[in-house]
């Protein structure tokens, strides 16, 4: 079920005209997990992501399980607040796109990665669980998009949560149309 959803969700990512602006430089991955997800292995993506070529936004390969990291370690966090979440995709970070977000009616909220603890930076794979909790904290629930503005070496970045990739893809071609409409200039 998860494969076939996020197949759907990358048909529409693909045939979006505007979702190719939405492509961070590390590119984008969207995830499902399965219901009583655990691990990384019961979460499915894109192998190698999701790119971008000029205005084409295409995967080189089919989800599997497994083909995330980041992302599935954000999801499976997510879920330990709220397991109607299985989905998430990441988007660039632009602050018109968090002013988009909120005028959709998004829940928005964030992290500071620069104010990350010393403890939890030096650990391999602290930082999604750490940011996480930091983002829920900030609004009492879990939002809609959690982003961050980067750190020494780590970009900026946007994600989505949804209850599935369908939704998640849906809401990011909104976001994309609308991001549009502003015009072409980063920020």
């Amino acid at each position: 079920m998860e494969i076939e959803n996020l197949k759907k969700a990358l048909k529409m990512l693909t045939s979006s005209r505007e979702f190719y602006k939405l492509v961070p430089e590390v590119r984008t991955n969207i995830v499902m997990a399965k219901e009583k997800a655990k691990t990384v292995n019961d979460v499915a993506g894109i192998p190698g992501r999701v790119t971008v070529h000029k205005k084409d936004v295409f995967a080189c390969r089919e989800p599997e399980y497994g083909a995330s990291s980041h992302l599935a370690r954000l999801i499976l966090e997510v879920r330990k607040y709220d397991p109607t979440h299985r989905s998430a995709i990441n988007i660039k970070y632009d602050r018109r796109i968090i002013e988009i977000c909120e005028k959709m009616n998004l829940k928005v909220s964030y992290y500071d990665r620069r104010k990350e603890p010393r403890e939890i930076k030096v650990k391999e794979n602290a930082t999604i669980p750490w940011g996480v909790e930091v983002a829920i904290k900030r609004i009492g629930r879990v939002p809609d998009v959690i982003y961050h503005k980067g750190d020494w070496g780590k970009e900026p970045m946007i994600v989505l949560l949804a209850a599935d990739a369908v939704e998640a893809a849906k809401i990011a071609i909104k976001i994309g149309e609308e991001y549009k409409k502003i015009g072409e200039v980063d920020i």
